[in-house]
């Protein structure tokens, strides 16, 4: 993928995960991840009522309409406050590098900004995630609460406001941590 964010999107169809998608978008995560963990992380978050919010699962179809990629929004809270964590963000290995992952989180986020979703937050890459807008979330006084270093805890406010309260990332039980 390019790290302008210019590489094409539209060869790629996002839409939201339906039903019948469930078993590629285990397998897009198994092999993106080279295990299960990640796989094993979005079907216990299907199972979360707290947590799942069904219209922020998206997927990125190959032209052949094969489920290429893989994107996720859940609820999370910072402090007392609802926000939304995006993981995760998976590409079948065939298809990284061609655009697949960034069109479908920019699909997911646009998703989120959509249904009203203020803040998300994402554990990830710190050269990949700023494409999108992503800045550290210690800007906003966000922190996480185990160890990891603070550049790889991003976070984006998709109402374009620069109030957002501090406090301490608490993901749901799914994410063991």
């Amino acid at each position: 993928m390019s790290l302008t964010g210019t590489e094409p999107t539209s060869v790629w169809r996002t839409r939201r995960e339906t039903a019948a998608d469930r078993a590629a978008v285990h397998a897009v995560n198994a092999t993106a991840f080279e295990r299960a963990d990640e796989a094993d992380l979005v079907d216990a978050l299907r199972t979360d009522p707290e947590a799942w919010l069904p219209d922020l699962s998206y997927v990125a179809e190959a032209p052949d309409g094969t489920v290429a990629a893989y994107a996720l929004i859940t609820r999370c809270h910072v402090d007392a406050g609802e926000a939304a964590a995006l993981a995760p963000v998976a590409v079948r290995p065939e298809h990284q590098r061609g655009g697949a992952g960034s069109a479908v989180v920019r699909a997911v986020l646009e998703a989120a900004r959509a249904r009203g979703e203020r803040l998300v937050l994402v554990l990830g890459h710190p050269g990949y995630y700023p494409r999108f807008g992503f800045v550290p979330a210690s800007e906003y006084g966000i922190r996480p609460g185990f160890d990891v270093p603070s550049e790889h805890l991003m976070a984006l406010v998709l109402d374009g406001s620069s109030a957002v309260a501090p406090g301490t990332i608490r993901y749901p039980a799914a994410f063991g941590v």
